[in-house]
């Protein structure tokens, strides 16, 4: 169990345009996004919104360092 594989993204922000808008998209094109500059990233596993963190630079690689982990789904916390 400890060896299954899971699907992570990590989420710089997200944003709505219109097909027409899409369509039109080009290379250096800009898509304003809904969060602030600054905002954590989401970490979603298979979907699902499991923590949220910041961006690092480690030697030539990027990586995040996450700030807050969610709890499972339908598991309650001593604050619930």
């Amino acid at each position: 169990m400890l060896d299954v594989v899971c699907r992570v993204d990590v989420v710089l922000g997200t944003g709505s345009i219109s097909v027409r808008e899409c369509l039109k998209l080009r290379r250096m094109s800009v898509v304003r996004l809904a969060q602030v500059a600054g905002s954590d990233l989401e970490v979603r596993v298979h979907g699902v919104t499991a923590a949220t963190g910041e961006v690092l630079i480690i030697d030539d690689s990027t990586a995040i360092r996450l700030t807050n982990i969610s709890p499972p789904q339908g598991v309650r916390t001593a604050a619930s």
